[in-house]
């Protein structure tokens, strides 16, 4: 990704100040390939307008550096194509204003080849570059597959402020700047993953990374489309479980992945394939670990089982698409036991979620409306905790619906592109064993506008969301020792608006503000009982109020030719910040620590930096280095699990179809711990890879050899709740393979 930059921002650039002197309606853009970065000269661009007779249909070659410019078209809506032989077809839509010039980078991912062109996956830019590159990034081809590991969690651990929160090498979510639980979404195909990681470290989450297409970590504004919470950020893993792109080829890929610090190995497969006037796509994945090994001996009870597959297709016409998709995803897995917070004999969890989901789009030839897009999801989920002896001490079933509708429009003034759309969703969580929290439903109704637009120099989005939520318990309950339990409802709010101004032609400056809001869960409102797991008696507080908070974030970027760096600053302050606390307390019919939920103030700040420097074309050097602080109320009193100050520092060398290099993670010790937290010792880690990319036959093989911790060194992670008994694992060696194929 960071390889990729280095030639597209300052491609994109340079495409920049050409435009400056543009005096009419004009698209320039540049094609490159979407694992190297490098250009894809000569490659076919077709240009026709959204609406028939708005404009002229133009088409010409890409040049030797991927470079187009096609001059004096029309100010309407586009459809731009880039073909390529050997390359993926991709197509986008772009709106070009009057008098002005847009810019577009255009990925292309090769594809085997024998004697006419195949498949591809690109990004467009509409207002300028990397306004949507500061405020997220997106994990894809050769550097997904190094950085994938057994959970999503560990796949994106290595990522500028993010960090992994677990309970054993299943049970992972990823933590961003130092904010966890359901205030960082996880969606699958822009559709919310309905489990419970979010609500307890023991609970893990049921994505699996292999397979996906590409990982985004998202903020700013365009969040609140999908979620009211704007401060922690949006974890999108893509798919196309409903496919969406048309083409004549039946294409897929297998995979092989194993590891050996927990004797771990996955195979899949994956096909895309037309019947028709259909676009049929199926995939499969079985993955099985051992218990992990560390420098001081394994991990027991810390195996993992996971089965995923899924059936979809779509038929997709001129004027829009319509499709439908099943997921079926099994996880069994260990928490170890044996230390404070864990069942002293551990615990064995089983899970499982069915979603069927549908799509649906139709194109509108009107001078507002771009077109009209229909979701909707259903989600059965099913979690068993079982102690040792085989018993099941805790149930939970979930049953979630979800739809949304969402019309895009044409530009407006000085408005570039916008949206405005409703979500709905109904939940019914019950549960069983012996978790005594009272069952519930809850809905919610969710109006939101998106609109990106441009004032002068200024690149700017905004957004705003209203959302009406309503909790309630099955039985309403006057005098339980946590209060009235009772149906709740709540009227929220969150806005954002985000800008993006260049200070010269090689320096940018952004800023973000944000409201966020967030509902109290069912289980922080009426949890009274025993969490087997996690070993503690959960006290929750019917009388929560909504968490909301203002959030703030700057940020200034130094692009140049072979060299950039970025460096944000950001500041959250919430009120009524919802987090389980050990009271210090010992419920004597269990005898178990009680957790108590409770709301406080909170404030949490902190820093990140990035720079990629390209020392020579063979040699690159990356590094980057995130802290977050975060303490309750005006005296200043540490927050429970804030990650410490971490730094990773990557050195490589890649020449023809071989990448090596070397990096080194390094973390400081953290002291500031909350009332009853373990602090932990800072660590360095050295690790190294090696990958190599082979086409044969039409056929495109991708191996990845990872060796981490390569000296064995015993650390810990803050966020691990297996912290105080064993380390992380030691030395590890992982390997991907990963076989792309096509047949016409």
């Amino acid at each position: 990704m960071k390889v990729l930059r280095l030639f597209a921002l300052p491609t994109l650039f340079l495409l920049i100040i050409h435009s400056a002197a543009a005096q009419t309606s004009s698209l320039r853009g540049v094609v490159l390939h979407s694992e190297s970065g490098v250009p894809v000269p000569h490659a076919h661009i077709l240009l026709q307008p959204k609406t028939p007779g708005s404009g002229t249909p133009q088409s010409q070659s890409a040049d030797e550096q991927g470079v187009f410019h096609i001059r004096n078209i029309a100010a309407t809506g586009w459809t731009l194509r880039v073909t390529r032989a050997g390359y993926r077809p991709q197509t986008i839509d772009v709106q070009v204003p009057a008098d002005e010039e847009r810019n577009v980078i255009m990925y292309l991912t090769e594809v085997p080849y024998e004697t006419r062109p195949i498949i591809v996956t690109g990004t467009h830019r509409h207002s300028g570059p990397g306004h949507d590159e500061e405020l997220g990034s997106v994990l894809r081809g050769k550097e997904l597959d190094r950085e994938l590991g057994l959970s999503l969690a560990a796949t994106l651990k290595n990522e500028v402020g993010i960090a992994m929160r677990s309970m054993g090498p299943a049970p992972a979510r990823p933590v961003v700047r130092g904010l966890g639980g359901d205030r960082v979404f996880l969606a699958e195909d822009g559709i919310k993953t309905v489990d419970l990681s979010s609500t307890s470290p023991d609970h893990a989450v049921t994505i699996e990374p292999f397979g996906a297409e590409r990982i985004e970590v998202l903020r700013g504004p365009r969040i609140l489309t999908k979620s009211p919470v704007t401060i922690g950020g949006m974890v999108n893993v893509v798919r196309h479980d409903i496919p969406i792109d048309m083409h004549q080829d039946v294409i897929g890929s297998f995979g092989l992945y194993g590891e050996t610090a927990n004797r771990g190995y996955l195979a899949s497969l994956g096909t895309e394939a037309p019947a028709g006037p259909l676009l049929l796509r199926g995939d499969i994945s079985r993955r099985e670990t051992g218990d992990v090994r560390t420098p001081v001996g394994n991990l027991g009870n810390s195996y993992s089982r996971t089965l995923n597959f899924a059936l979809g297709g779509s038929m997709i016409r001129e004027q829009g698409m319509i499709g439908v998709a099943q997921r079926h995803y099994t996880l069994s897995y260990g928490v170890p036991g044996g230390f404070v917070g864990a069942h002293p004999r551990g615990v064995n969890i089983e899970m499982e979620r069915r979603q069927s989901s549908a799509k649906g789009s139709l194109n509108m030839h009107s001078d507002f409306l771009h077109d009209i897009q229909l979701t909707a999801a259903r989600t059965y989920y099913r979690h068993k905790e079982f102690e040792a002896s085989g018993l099941i001490g805790s149930e939970f079933l979930i049953v979630d619906w979800q739809a949304g509708m969402t019309l895009n429009h044409h530009a407006i003034g000085i408005v570039d592109e916008g949206l405005i759309g409703v979500s709905a969703s109904h939940r019914d969580v019950t549960f069983g064993g012996f978790v005594f929290t009272v069952p519930a439903v809850s809905w919610s109704l969710a109006p939101y506008v998106y609109e990106r637009f441009h004032l002068g120099a200024f690149n700017l989005e905004a957004a705003l969301r209203l959302n009406h939520d309503v909790i309630s318990p099955v039985t309403e309950k006057k005098d339980t020792r946590i209060g009235h339990i009772r149906e709740r409802s709540f009227t929220t709010w969150s806005a954002s608006v985000s800008a993006l101004y260049p200070l010269t032609d090689i320096v940018r400056v952004g800023a973000n503000v944000s409201r966020s809001s967030r509902v109290p869960t069912i289980e922080e409102l009426y949890s009274e009982g025993p969490h087997l797991a996690a070993y503690s008696y959960e006290v929750g507080n019917p009388d929560l109020g909504e968490e909301h908070g203002i959030g703030t974030e700057l940020f200034v970027t130094h692009k140049y030719d072979g060299f950039s760096w970025t460096l944000t600053t950001f500041r959250n302050l919430l009120t009524s910040y919802i987090i389980p606390r050990n009271s210090g307390e010992i419920n004597y019919s269990t005898f178990l620590p009680i957790y108590r939920t409770v709301g406080v103030e909170a404030l949490l700040y902190g820093l990140e930096g990035q720079l990629a420097w390209a020392i020579s074309e063979q040699v690159l050097f990356d590094l980057s280095v995130a802290y977050t602080q975060g303490s309750i109320g005006d005296d200043g009193d540490p927050l429970p699990q804030i990650p410490p100050l971490k730094a990773r520092g990557a050195l490589s060398w890649r020449s023809g179809s071989w990448q090596l290099g070397l990096s080194m993670d390094a973390a400081a010790a953290q002291h500031r711990v909350d009332t009853f937290e373990e602090a932990t010792a800072g660590y360095t880690v050295v690790n190294a890879f090696v990958q190599y990319t082979r086409i044969t036959g039409g056929w495109i093989h991708n191996l990845s050899l990872n060796g981490d911790n390569l000296f064995d060194r015993e650390y810990r992670n803050h966020l691990s709740r297996v912290k105080s008994i064993l380390p992380e694992a030691g030395i590890n060696v992982r390997a991907t393979y990963k076989l792309h194929f096509s047949w016409m």
